[in-house]
């Protein structure tokens, strides 16, 4: 987690608007701990692509938070998304561990 922490700070330093998802809950069986990181930074001026460190899903779920933390930096607004097996979201994503997250 230090390497994660550390990249957000160079990316603070470079101005650039940042996102710190977390997994917040977990239950059944899923593919990260309560606690896990995924830092995401909105493209920078040399970028096309948000820049992204950690994992909240092993894959899973990665591209739908990242979408939603990027509108999150537009609006300024924290969000906690829920994933899980008896969503339909979670399917389109590939959570199918049979488990559920809270993010």
């Amino acid at each position: 987690m230090r390497d994660i922490l550390e990249t957000v700070n160079g990316w603070l330093r470079e101005d650039r608007p940042v996102a710190l998802a977390t997994v917040a809950k977990t239950w059944g069986s899923a593919p990260r701990r309560e606690g896990s990181k995924l830092g995401i930074a909105a493209p920078g001026q040399a970028d096309s692509a948000p820049a992204m460190i950690g994992s909240v899903s092993g894959g899973c779920v990665e591209g739908a938070v990242v979408e939603e933390a990027l509108a999150g930096l537009k609006d300024g607004r924290a969000r906690l998304l829920k994933f899980g097996v008896a969503d339909d979201m979670a399917w389109e994503v590939g959570l199918t561990c049979g488990g559920s997250i809270e993010v």
